[in-house]
C-alpha cells in the first residue's frame, strides 16, 4: 500500500468508496483519461471543418466511455497511439475555439489568435504561468503526502472583489509566458517529483484551455513508464466553473477529478461582487454534468460576511438537494483583499 493509500481519511465513512477513479490513477493502477484518449482514433482529419470535428468528438466520446468502462473492469490499455488520436482532436478543437473564443459563458466570440479585439479575460493567445510547485495547502485528498502538482495561470474571467490571488487574476502580465511544451515539462517534473496530481488553476484555467489541452496532448509521449510504459497522472480541474458547454465536453475527456468553486447564490451577489452575470445557472448546470457523468469531484464554498443567507444557505441547500453525497469544503478564510 502506498503512503497516499494509507492516508486515514480514505477509511472515513464519508470517503470510503469515493473518488475511486482519481485514487487509482494517482497510484498508477489505472491510466489517466488523456491516456485513454490517446489510444483512440480521431475518425476525422484535423483540417476538417469545425462542425465535422465536433461530430467526430461526439462519436469519439462514446468510444472513450466504452473503453474507460472496459478498463475499469480489467481490460488492458494498448500501447499504440493512432494518428490523429482522439486526444489530438480535443487539442485541435481547443485551438479552433480560440479563434472565436467561447471557452467560458461570456461567449465573447473574439479572435484571440489575432489579439486585436479582447474579451472579458483581456487575453490574446499567449498563456502565462505565475508559478508551479508542490502545493501543500490544498485539501488532504489532493495534497496527500507529496503535494498537489499545481500550475498557477494568470488572469481570470471573473472580477471577484475579494480574490486572494488578485495579483495573479487581475494582472495579465504577471508571471512568464509558457508554451504548451513548457506546460507539459512542468507537469512531468511535478509528477516525477512525487505530486499526486496535476492541478490546473489560476486566476482561472478555463481561459488558457487551448494551451492546456495542447500540453496534455504531449504527455503520452513522455516517460518514465508510470503506467503501460508511459507518463501517467490524474488531471485536476481547479476552476470557478464558469466554463461553456463546449469547454466541458473537451474537459470531460481529459480531467480525472474536478475541484469547482461554488461561490454565490442565485441573486445579484455574483454581479455585485464579481461583475459576473449568469453565474448561478452556469455553475449549477456544470455541476449537474459532473453528477450525471459520474465524475470524481469535490466542491469548495467560501463563506463571506454578510452573505450567509443569500449565498451560503442556498448553495448548501442546492448541493444537498441535487448531489447530497458530494464532498464539500466549507472555507472560512475570507479576508478583505484585492478590491474590497
Amino acid at each position: 500500500m502506498s503512503a497516499f493509500d494509507a492516508l486515514s481519511f480514505w477509511r472515513e465513512a464519508d470517503f470510503r468508496g469515493q473518488m475511486g477513479w482519481y485514487r487509482e490513477v494517482a497510484a498508477n493502477r489505472l491510466p489517466a483519461k488523456f491516456r485513454i484518449c490517446a489510444a483512440l482514433p480521431a475518425d476525422s482529419a484535423l483540417d476538417a471543418p469545425e462542425e465535422a470535428l465536433w461530430r467526430a468528438l461526439e462519436a469519439g466520446t462514446l468510444e472513450f466511455l466504452a473503453l474507460r468502462n472496459g478498463i475499469r473492469q480489467g481490460r488492458a490499455l494498448g500501447n499504440e497511439r493512432p494518428k490523429p488520436s482522439l486526444l489530438d482532436l480535443v487539442a485541435e478543437l481547443g485551438r479552433r475555439m480560440l479563434a472565436h473564443c467561447n471557452f467560458c459563458r461570456w461567449d465573447c466570440r473574439v479572435d484571440r489568435t489575432r489579439g486585436g479585439k479582447l474579451g472579458a479575460c483581456k487575453l490574446a493567445s499567449e498563456t502565462r504561468v505565475s508559478s508551479h510547485f508542490h502545493h501543500r495547502g490544498e485539501e488532504l485528498l489532493y495534497r496527500g503526502t507529496h503535494g498537489s502538482g499545481t500550475i498557477f495561470f494568470t488572469s481570470c474571467n471573473m472580477r471577484c472583489a475579494f480574490c486572494q490571488n488578485g495579483d495573479i487574476s487581475t494582472d495579465r502580465l504577471n508571471g512568464e509566458a509558457a508554451s504548451a511544451r513548457t506546460l507539459a515539462e512542468m507537469a512531468w517534473q511535478l509528477r516525477v517529483e512525487g505530486c499526486h496530481n496535476i492541478n490546473w488553476v489560476g486566476g482561472d484555467p478555463t481561459i488558457q484551455l487551448h494551451t492546456i489541452l495542447e500540453a496534455i496532448a504531449l504527455l503520452p509521449g513522455l516517460g518514465p513508464g508510470m503506467y503501460g510504459g508511459a507518463f501517467n497522472a490524474p488531471m485536476l480541474w481547479n476552476s470557478n466553473f464558469f466554463q461553456s458547454d463546449e469547454a466541458m465536453k473537451l474537459l470531460r475527456l481529459t480531467m480525472d477529478v474536478w475541484l469547482p468553486d461554488f461561490k454565490f447564490g442565485p441573486g445579484r451577489c455574483a454581479i455585485e461582487l464579481a461583475r459576473t452575470g449568469w453565474y448561478w445557472d452556469t455553475v449549477t448546470a456544470n455541476l449537474l454534468k459532473l453528477r450525471d457523468w459520474g465524475e470524481d469531484f469535490t466542491i469548495r464554498h467560501l463563506i463571506m460576511p454578510g452573505h450567509v443567507e443569500c449565498c451560503t444557505a442556498p448553495v448548501l441547500d442546492w448541493i444537498a438537494g441535487h448531489m447530497p453525497e458530494a464532498p464539500v469544503n466549507i472555507m472560512d478564510q475570507y479576508h478583505p483583499d484585492n478590491y474590497c
